[in-house]
């Protein structure tokens, strides 16, 4: 996808009072900043934030100052995902002190803490997150006066006419305050915003505009443009795009915004007149026009009397936000008349906060509810005091994510209210008034809510974490403060076999700078046990798959209650749902990706399995298209990757695999015989003779020639075996769409990404070879001069250079007959190279590491990208953009994961209560930028039928007995099923398509298997499980389940 870049906003550079920044403007230099300078980013700490904001939006991030007023648990998570965000300054706003009922969701807080102002008791601990943020605290009463020094208030413990007093001054101050009221009471929440009369959203999604590229364009009105069939075009009806690059119909190339009409997976039409233009001719680009979007926020008073639409998450549950806008206003008015909240289970609270929704409903004119739901406002009233730690990380994941709206105006903020509930969260058995009494825990919050009889099955249950990073920080925080495996009989596992790294310290915010080294596990558990010191948690550094089946053995899954994946990658969530599947357990599974998040609830034989359903394999690009024919910068930084690792890492570990047994190298590059050990040994041979190097020196000469070879001698071969008017073997342009006609370039010391491509090289060159780098190599003039001693041939395109150009191909290299005489020649040439090579000769393979930026990585691998797009006339990249597609970051912010895991716990009450329906469960996917919720009940698992037997996939067919292959066949015989094929793991144990295999029908199944797979069964497993083929008496294919055979 080519790149865009967003002219920056104007800058107010003028001297004196630091001014706020508007939103749609850069922040005022000197504003957050010492010396007037725009605040410097800490690109190896931010790279994950960096991915999903951009520097921009960081700038104005770090010139924020934002107020959270309320610290109760949903007020430390908002002020703890600022302060991993990295605004200016988080101020701290309470005037209560810290009780008991506290520690059921503030995580920053102990009882040590108790009786201490809360705001004051939050600031070290939030402190330590992120030192460049200013945490201070607030404890006298608020005034309007104090909310003039900050870009965004956020209140969570406010009553609705002090809410109005607050958001009337912020809605007409002058620039506008963006005002948030969120609410957690119990299993319901709400979130009101209002960004002023009048707030510019500069990036209403966050994505990269989206492109084409051209194939043709009609002279018509309206205009047809129709695009290569190389990825479905992404436009919409009404989006706006500009033309570039367009041969022939060059009008089109004006800059100006043309409207998309009848948009279609490879074509558009655009209001345009094209009749009197000039004939399409080839080539163009055409890429979406993201305009800013203005939206006009009504007052909390005027919205709270006409809110307008409601932000839906549930469909399921269409009717129910203006429902809990009553709800909250009923709650409201009963706080103000008893000064306090109802009572949990208090049946005459309830019927107090029903008659208060009565009068407020009966008082509206326009948005007056038919009926009122007693039974949800009963629920809403029992547990309305309770601030749940998951509803908090949801909800303080949403508002954080608000914040930075409101600061940056990047993303759509939410518009205006927003509600939700999980009722479906509270047991399926009632709860009596004398379980919901507080026993003065540090769990009584919750206890409110579920009751006593929940909470001891949530402390004695055993748990099973698989990874410690960013979901697995804040899965730990939420199960200590929920009390999950807090007792004698409960254990929770961790395993992760990773270590810190800076770059996870914006996000996995258990981590410190002084962990960076030490195991991701140990220390996030060490650190749970801090927030919740009853927590019984084991850590270990074992990466859970089939090498540690040993450590994460039968015994130990069979005595699980439930699995939460913490996981980053696919093929570790698909090993982990099939041992989920084998051993019947539930599991908790989510997912992140930059603003957007989803989480998936897999319960045993009630919903399919994680394996059920599997997003389309990423679509790679050819072999060749990367080679010869880039036509975006993902090509261009795919080769650039692929040329680092085999210059500085490949060959290298050639070399030393060679220099370390010549004898043996030689013999296993005979027996491979093939182009590939072939190209291996040129390579090899090259590197050891005319490229070696002894002298920095040499390794700018080296760095010399390849900047030649590659962006001039290359592209020159290129052009000449397919000239610009070339034609394919059916007679169409060779050099048509997508295909981009290169130019080589002309080297030039006075092109600083000529000379920075040179001294990225030559130093890397260097440290593969162990030469010193002299301090002269990073000074351009002298590197310069270097450069300007380097003699460089003259290069003469060769006819017959076999160039590949097959889409399918996947290898550059082309056999011949002659391979095994050219590896023969090469080893003689490495055999006489090696004479002249110091003893114990080894050189140094370079692992590229992406998060370091001192090390020349990215520098290398951004300067090969670019000379490369600049041959192409593909636009180039900055090195950051660099880093997050070669190095393939994955963008990553603190507040979508914190919602996804809230909304994990929201299950898990589910799944350790036991005997809710499918009904009851809820798969999520949300996109914050959007912001966009969707929740879901799970689909129920496929079920197979065959003669009156039915099953799913979480089923097993065990079969007891140390029974024969005969045996074990007859068995399905009874059922109706002929199994023509039995296997154990990789091994065919029988097929009846072979004969000899009958001589084992009267083997036991488990000698057969102990036979064919030379493994032997552990000590520890009862049973063999095979998979059996099996077909009907008409022959058709039935997929039944595993089958175990316990033979002990």
């Amino acid at each position: 996808m080519l790149p865009t870049k967003r002219a920056a906003g104007p800058e107010d550079d003028h001297a004196g009072e630091p001014k706020r920044a508007k939103v749609g403007e850069s922040p005022a230099a000197g504003n957050g900043s010492t010396n007037g300078a725009a605040p410097e980013i800490d690109e190896d700490l931010h790279s994950r934030q960096l991915a999903v904001y951009g520097r921009e939006t960081m700038r104005r991030l770090f010139a924020s100052d934002v107020l959270v007023s309320g610290l109760n648990g949903l007020g430390a998570e908002i002020a703890k995902n600022l302060a991993l965000a990295g605004v200016k300054s988080v101020t701290l706003h309470d005037v209560k002190n810290v009780e008991m009922w506290d520690l059921s969701a503030n995580f920053f807080l102990s009882e040590k803490d108790i009786g201490k102002n809360r705001a004051t008791a939050c600031v070290a601990k939030l402190q330590e997150l992120n030192s460049a943020v200013l945490i201070s605290a607030l404890t006298e009463e608020l005034s309007t006066e104090h909310l003039s020094n900050f870009q965004a208030v956020v209140f969570t413990d406010i009553g609705l006419d002090k809410a109005y007093e607050f958001d009337d001054y912020c809605h007409s101050h002058c620039p506008p305050i963006s005002f948030i009221k969120a609410e957690v009471c119990g299993l319901f929440g709400s979130v009101f915003c209002d960004f002023g009369p009048e707030f510019t959203v500069l990036d209403v999604d966050g994505e990269d505009p989206h492109t084409g590229i051209i194939a043709s364009i009609s002279n018509d009105n309206p205009a047809m443009v129709s695009c290569v069939d190389d990825e479905r075009l992404e436009f919409q009806d009404g989006d706006l795009v500009v033309f570039s690059e367009v041969q022939g119909m060059t009008d089109l190339n004006d800059g100006k915004p043309r409207k998309v009409k009848n948009a279609r997976p490879f074509s558009f039409s655009i209001e345009e007149d094209t009749t009197k233009c000039g004939m399409y001719t080839k080539g163009g680009i055409v890429m979406q026009v993201k305009e800013p979007k203005v939206l006009r926020f009504k007052a909390l008073r005027d919205a709270m009397r006409d809110p307008g639409d409601f932000l839906v998450s549930d469909f399921s549950k269409f009717e129910r936000s203006p429902m809990l806008h009553l709800a909250f206003q009923a709650l409201d008015k009963f706080k103000q008349e008893y000064g306090r909240y109802p009572a949990p289970g208090c049946e005459q609270d309830a019927q107090s906060l029903l008659q208060c929704a009565a009068d407020i409903n009966e008082a509206l004119l326009d948005h007056k509810l038919d009926q009122i739901d007693e039974k949800l406002f009963r629920h809403f009233a029992s547990g309305s005091r309770a601030v749940l730690n998951p509803m908090a990380a949801m909800f303080g994941g949403i508002v954080g994510q608000e914040v930075v709206k409101a600061c940056s105006g990047k993303f759509h903020p939410l518009y205006q209210f927003f509600y939700f509930d999980s009722v479906e969260s509270l047991p399926t058995y009632p709860l009596n008034h004398e379980d919901l009494k507080p026993s003065n825990s540090c769990y009584d919050a919750q206890i409110s809510v579920f009751g006593s009889k929940l909470q001891q099955k949530l402390e004695e249950a055993n748990i099973f974490v698989v990874g410690s990073g960013a979901l697995g920080c804040e899965f730990l925080k939420n199960l200590a403060l929920m009390g999950v495996s807090c007792s004698l009989k409960g254990k929770l596992t961790i395993t992760d076999d990773d270590v810190i790294e800076k770059s996870n310290l914006s996000r996995q915010f258990l981590f410190r700078d002084w962990n960076i080294g030490q195991a991701k596990s140990t220390v996030a558990a060490s650190a749970a046990t801090a927030i919740n010191p009853n927590l019984r948690i084991d850590a270990l550094q074992n990466r859970a798959c089939p090498d540690t089946e040993s450590v994460f053995h039968d015994t130990f899954w069979e005595g699980l209650d439930v699995v939460i994946n913490a996981l980053d990658n696919v093929n570790a969530r698909m090993y982990m749902d099939m041992r989920c599947l084998y051993f019947q357990k539930p599991l908790l599974e989510s997912g992140t990706l930059g603003a957007k998040c989803n989480t998936q609830m897999v319960i045993p034989h009630l919903t399919e399995n994680y394996g059920a359903s599997r997003d389309p394999p990423e679509k790679q690009a050819p072999m060749c298209t990367v080679h010869s024919f880039p036509h975006n910068i993902d090509h261009c930084l795919t080769w650039a990757r692929s040329e680092f690792e085999g210059l500085l890492e490949k060959t290298p570990g050639e070399v030393n695999s060679f220099m370390s047994n010549p004898a043996q190298y030689a013999a296993a590059m005979r027996k491979a015989g093939d182009a590939q050990a072939r190209e291996l040994l040129e390579r090899v041979s090259e590197c050891l003779g005319k490229e070696r190097c002894s002298l920095f020196e040499d390794c700018i000469t080296w760095a010399r020639l390849k900047f030649e070879d590659y962006f001039s001698n290359r592209v020159k071969q290129l052009t000449f075996t397919f000239p610009e008017d070339a034609a394919t073997s059916m007679g169409a342009p060779f050099w048509s769409a997508p295909k981009r006609f290169p130019h080589p370039l002309k080297f030039s010391v006075a092109d600083p990404s000529h000379i920075s491509f040179i001294m990225s090289a030559s130093i890397l060159r260097a440290d593969s070879f162990g030469i010193a780098i002299p301090d002269w190599a990073k000074n351009t003039s002298k590197l310069a001069d270097a450069v300007n001693k380097v003699v460089v041939p003259e290069f003469e395109p060769k006819k017959g250079v076999s160039i590949v150009t097959d889409e399918k191909a996947t290898s550059l290299s082309s056999a011949s007959i002659d391979d095994i005489t050219v590896i023969d020649n090469l080893l003689a040439k490495l055999e006489e190279y090696a004479k002249r090579l110091p003893p114990g000769f080894q050189m140094k393979p370079i692992q590229f590491e992406k998060d370091d930026d001192t090390n020349f990585h990215m520098d290398l691998i951004s300067g090969f990208a670019n000379m490369r797009a600049r041959n192409y006339s593909i636009p180039e990249v900055d090195k950051l953009k660099a880093k997050f597609i070669a190095g393939r970051i994955i963008p990553a912010i603190a507040t979508s994961t914190a919602m996804a895991t809230g909304l994990v716990c929201l299950e898990l009450y589910k799944v350790i209560a036991g005997g809710h329906p499918v009904e009851d469960y809820r798969n999520t996917f949300a996109n914050l930028a959007l912001p966009l919720f969707s929740m879901a009940e799970p689909v129920p698992p496929k079920v197979m039928k065959h003669q009156g037997m039915s099953w799913t996939v979480w089923d097993r067919w065990s079969i007891k007995g140390n029974v024969t292959l005969a045996e074990f066949l007859q068995w399905f015989s009874d059922k109706g099923l002929s199994a023509y094929s039995v296997s154990y793991g990789t091994s065919l144990l029988y097929s009846n398509m072979f004969a000899r295999h009958k001589d084992r029908l009267n083997k036991k199944v488990v000698d057969v298997a102990r036979e064919i797979s030379k493994v032997d069964v552990p000590e520890y497993r009862r049973h063999l499980d095979v998979v059996a083929a099996c077909e009907d008496d008409d022959g058709n294919d039935i997929d039944i389940p595993l089958v175990s055979v316990y033979f002990r």
